[in-house]
């Protein structure tokens, strides 16, 4: 049973909130451009993590995958739209003042 918790819950908790950390110094310290191709790369080694986690849970330690994978693709999602937002937020307070001045608000 801790092998649900660890594997399904912690490891994508874990993965996500480093992605986020380092998400973040990235959008703060070098901009916004380069934390999209932090991005694009975030999403192949979590997709690839995903992968890695699913075949160990289900064919190495033979977790019921009924259970295993709908709670390890939900926190997986969950911790994934919060760390969208979060990045979101910082991508907002790290526009320039010129390219502010040049929205036009409604």
């Amino acid at each position: 049973m801790i092998e649900y918790f660890l594997l399904g819950v912690l490891a994508p908790i874990l993965l996500n909130v480093m992605h986020l950390v380092v998400g973040v110094y990235v959008v703060t310290a070098r901009g916004s451009i380069m934390s999209l191709g932090f991005t694009g790369m975030g999403f192949i080694t979590k997709t690839v993590a995903l992968l890695w986690l699913t075949w160990l849970g289900v064919s190495i330690l033979n977790l019921d995958y009924k259970i295993y994978v709908p709670l390890l693709t939900f926190f997986w999602f969950f911790t994934h739209i919060v760390e969208a937002f979060v990045i979101q937020h910082y991508m907002g307070k790290n526009v320039p003042k010129n390219f502010e001045d040049m929205q036009i608000w409604v």
